[in-house]
């Protein structure tokens, strides 16, 4: 039996168990006062991002956060810093903003009441009714905790929260080489869907479903996976902790690895639409041409990789320098507690988000998007497309494979027979930190030893 330190909802080490097996009951899906618990216990008390830097460039420009019943304008100063406060009109509680978009001010819509970037109250329609009683200097807008790392914006409702680098911990380290914060969007989209936030996330944060839900994804080899916590976050990668960049990875075990590149990467391209790029699907076009037959696997992983980089570099997009090793102890998915998870690789990444559709237990908001390096001046700046319909014209084959699973599990999560989910001690490690973080906050629904 092995014990671990982690950081707890106070903030404080705590020792666990792990690697037991357990069972984690079926409340924290279905149960609508774990829901309402969640809201009061885990959304204001949690760092969870609320959108990128790029959507707040300009001074004004602002972003709509909503999390359950709290909204949050998110915006960048005059100054050039970035600002939160709670999205709420001080005199009769109208929300002051929808969506994002670029304001020199914040003036409530329904009385007129204003207030600059900085939070402060500028006008009071008629103020002088109030007489000495109440003035601008006592109705600034309540602030919200704001910080960055790797160009997302978080924010944190509670003011005594532990700073964002502390919240991160070994994830922030171990991912920085990566530079996401200089990656852009290449495209968004999201939809209402019927099953709860947590089913959306663990999805997508362990990789022991691939043979089962993505067959097509395992023509050459059905990997295990390793999964494993990093504090209140968790990781998963392939079981051979091989670092290759992430997107080769579904060529291993192919007889002829040119073949198996050009077939496993096209087929993300067209499947998935992220976890590579047009220059590395391009390069293993060639492969077949480049390299003669018998060339031994990994002379033809690190071809591909020698070339994309070259190819890359030639349009102005330069790859981090980042160790084989390094690769291989970060794995290819990292979970953010509570709600994003993300497929990272050395120029690209695949992101989802999944939150709370109102206090329905039933029900999420799910978003996804992708990040790329694009040389710079050229970064597109895409819409984020509400997709409501769940076909493979709107999200593509694999998410379609993924969302079949999520919508008959969270049916499955209430039938009243259900016991609970047992995960696998070794690759499905991430959703049992997960929980154990989950209960730290909410106080209940831990995960229970089953040996």
């Amino acid at each position: 039996m092995e014990e671990d330190l982690a950081m707890n909802a106070q903030g404080k080490t705590s020792r666990r168990l792990v690697d037991r097996p357990v069972r984690i009951g079926a409340e924290a899906y279905v149960d609508p006062d774990y829901a309402r618990e969640e809201a009061e216990r885990l959304w204001p008390r949690v760092w969870q991002v609320a959108c990128r830097e790029e959507e707040l460039e300009k001074p004004g420009d602002y972003v709509t956060y909503d999390i359950v019943d709290d909204s949050v304008i998110v915006l960048r100063s005059k100054e050039g810093t970035l600002r939160a406060f709670h999205n709420v009109c001080r005199h009769r509680a109208r929300r002051l903003t929808q969506g994002c978009g670029n304001k020199a001010r914040l003036t409530c819509p329904f009385h007129a009441w204003s207030w600059d970037l900085e939070g402060q109250c500028i006008g009071m329609t008629r103020g002088e009714a109030w007489g000495e009683a109440l003035g601008r200097e006592d109705v600034p807008l309540l602030p919200v905790q704001v910080d960055t790392w790797g160009g997302w914006v978080f924010v944190n409702m509670d003011l005594e929260a532990a700073p964002l680098a502390d919240y991160m911990g070994e994830a922030a380290t171990n991912l920085a080489p990566f530079a996401f914060e200089t990656m852009r969007y290449r495209w968004r989209q999201y939809l209402h869907f019927p099953c709860n936030w947590k089913v959306a996330v663990e999805a997508f944060n362990e990789g022991y479903h691939v043979a089962g839900t993505h067959p097509q994804l395992t023509k050459f080899s059905a990997k295990p996976t390793w999964s494993d916590a990093w504090g209140l976050h968790g990781v998963f990668g392939s079981a051979a902790r091989e670092g290759s960049g992430g997107a080769s990875s579904g060529a291993a075990g192919a007889a002829d690895m040119r073949e198996g590149l050009k077939h496993s990467l096209n087929q993300l391209w067209e499947e998935v639409n992220a976890t590579t790029t047009q220059t590395m699907v391009d390069v293993a076009n060639r492969l077949p041409e480049e390299l003669p037959e018998g060339t031994p696997a990994h002379e033809v992983q690190m071809h591909l990789m020698k070339r994309t980089i070259e190819e890359d570099a030639k349009r102005g997009v330069l790859w981090p320098a980042i160790d084989p090793a390094h690769f291989a102890k970060v794995g290819n998915v990292l979970h953010i507690f509570p709600n994003t998870v993300i497929v990272h690789g050395p120029v690209f990444a695949l992101c989802y988000r999944a939150r709370p559709d109102g206090t329905d237990p039933n029900r999420c908001i799910f978003e996804v998007y992708t990040l790329e390096k694009f040389p710079e001046g050229a970064e597109p700046r895409p819409d984020n497309l509400y997709r409501p319909e769940m076909t493979e014209e709107a999200w593509r084959k694999v998410l379609c494979q993924d969302f079949s699973n999520m919508e008959a599990v969270q049916q499955g999560l209430r039938d009243r027979a259900f016991p609970g989910i047992y995960p696998s001690p070794e690759e499905e490690k991430a959703i049992v930190n997960f929980h154990r973080v989950l209960a730290d906050y909410v106080g209940r629904g831990a995960p229970e030893p089953i040996d």
